[in-house]
């Protein structure tokens, strides 16, 4: 049975979902006002593979709901701050609908890169005012909201154990808010929150602006989520996943408003957190030079999936820290496990290949997985199966399973980094053979292998490996 570790009531729980066979999951999505760095993609991969592990090992259908943040997120996480879309217009020259677009699609494109595969719905703060609005009318008919010249606030003193949510306190949320900011002089509470910014004192030119009951403005960080994963899952549903950074101000403010709104609890059963990437030891940031996009890593001749690999070698909660030589072994794993697997690659795959003999693998896979997504366990148990004396079927068909919980796309040449130009030569050769140029094919291979590597023709097309 499946095991993982709830944020919420800090031990680690059999998961068992509200609806039998379907799980709801939500997962806080980018704020695109820049580039998605390496950091972000720890994250995602582990989404990714909580996803596949529900819908392979457990047999679950998954219904991935994930948000795009293009207004309300300011700089801090709380109330204080410019808009951080605003910031990434000025930084750019940009408008902030161009921002938005721009890197939306860098992120989409990054998960594409790392093999995270597409939530089943992915929605645009944006495009969902509506629906925030009127989840801010129940929450104030509910006696939980009030209006002020400057926004619309959650009164947190009337949400019942606000303070406790995360292993918190209550004084630990006051002092981690001031009595007077310049948006924030109205609060009853240093800790209450903004619903609804209205277009006033330093938001009077917010570019991003739509009217509401309470005047012209824009909505909160954080009622955002609250509106989106419950008009796609409901007002109550499985998992929602995000980054530590969550724990302290976002959740449980979603929590607070969601249940203050519905009157049910609770808003989620399972919150997991994935815990911050460093960098040679130090926290990833823009000042120290260490802020790494896909780009800097293929630069240094790293593929996407390497670093995949190499998020999977330490736990999700654990803090990981990344180094070029640590990335450098990962990459080599990598290649050598590949290579076996390519080595498989006219195999056949069967129903019931390893139903006897691969059995132990592929319980101790399963094991591995559902103990909390223990990944560098589960590698280790791929590892001993591709190094057993069990048939070639039966590690063909085990590995077909366990590679759909990992995504690494095992048996594909191009995560062994084949050089672009091989590849490029390996792309002529097969327009030559579809148009039955034999002589060109052949002179082609021969120059594929003349620079190391072997050309090996398969139905669905042609590989390559080193040789």
């Amino acid at each position: 049975m499946l095991n993982l570790y709830n944020s919420l009531s800090k031990k680690q729980e059999i998961f068992v979902p509200i609806h039998k066979g379907e799980v709801g999951m939500y997962a806080c999505g980018p704020t695109v006002y820049g580039f998605t760095h390496i950091g972000h993609g720890r994250k995602y991969v582990t989404d990714d593979v909580l996803k596949r592990t529900l819908e392979v090992l457990e047999e679950l259908k998954v219904k991935h709901v994930q948000n795009v943040t293009d207004v309300g997120h300011l700089v801090s996480d709380g109330d204080e701050g410019e808009d951080k879309m605003e910031k990434g217009a000025a930084a750019t020259g940009k408008t902030v609908w161009e921002v938005a677009k721009e890197y939306t699609d860098y992120f989409n494109k990054v998960m594409k890169e790392l093999n995270v595969l597409t939530p089943t719905v992915i929605c645009k703060a944006t495009e969902h005012i509506d629906d925030q609005i009127a989840l801010i009318e129940k929450i104030i008919a509910n006696g939980f909201g009030y209006d002020t010249e400057e926004a619309v606030y959650f009164d947190v003193t009337k949400f019942k154990d606000y303070g406790k949510m995360f292993n918190q306190t209550f004084e630990d949320k006051t002092i981690g808010a001031r009595e007077e900011v310049e948006t924030g002089k109205y609060k009853k509470h240093p800790a209450d929150f903004v619903l609804w910014f209205k277009r006033v004192g330093k938001f009077r030119d917010h570019v991003m602006h739509w009217n509401s009951p309470w005047g012209d403005g824009f909505p909160g960080w954080h009622i955002e989520c609250s509106a989106m994963s419950m008009k796609y899952l409901g007002e109550q549903f499985d998992i929602h996943t995000g980054g530590e950074d969550h724990l302290s101000i976002h959740h449980p403010n979603e929590i607070a408003q969601s249940e203050a709104a519905t009157g049910k609890k609770p808003f989620v059963k399972y919150w997991m957190h994935t815990t911050f990437l460093m960098v040679d030891g130090k926290k990833m940031s823009k000042s120290l030079g260490n802020l790494y996009r896909l780009s800097d890593l293929a630069e240094k001749g790293f593929s996407p999936l390497t670093l995949r690999y190499y998020f999977l070698t330490t736990h999700y909660r654990k803090q990981m820290n990344f180094t070029w030589e640590g990335l450098s072994g990962a990459k080599n794993a990598l290649a050598k496990l590949n290579k076996t697997v390519i080595d498989l690659s006219d195999v056949p795959v069967t129903a019931d290949g390893w139903s006897d003999e691969g059995r132990d693998y592929y319980e101790k896979f399963i094991m591995a997985m559902e103990d909390d997504l223990n990944t560098s366990l589960a590698l280790s148990v791929v590892w001993e199966m591709m190094k057993s004396k069990i048939s070639d079927g039966a590690k063909k068909n085990l590995i077909v399973v366990m590679d759909s919980v990992l995504g690494l796309n095992l048996g594909k040449e191009e995560i062994l980094d084949i050089p672009k130009e091989i590849m490029d030569l390996l792309a002529k050769r097969e327009e030559a053979r579809k148009t039955k140029n034999w002589e060109a094919s052949d002179r082609i291979r021969d120059e594929i292998l003349a620079q190391g590597y072997r050309v090996y023709d398969f139905a669905d097309g042609a590989k390559v490996k080193k040789i």
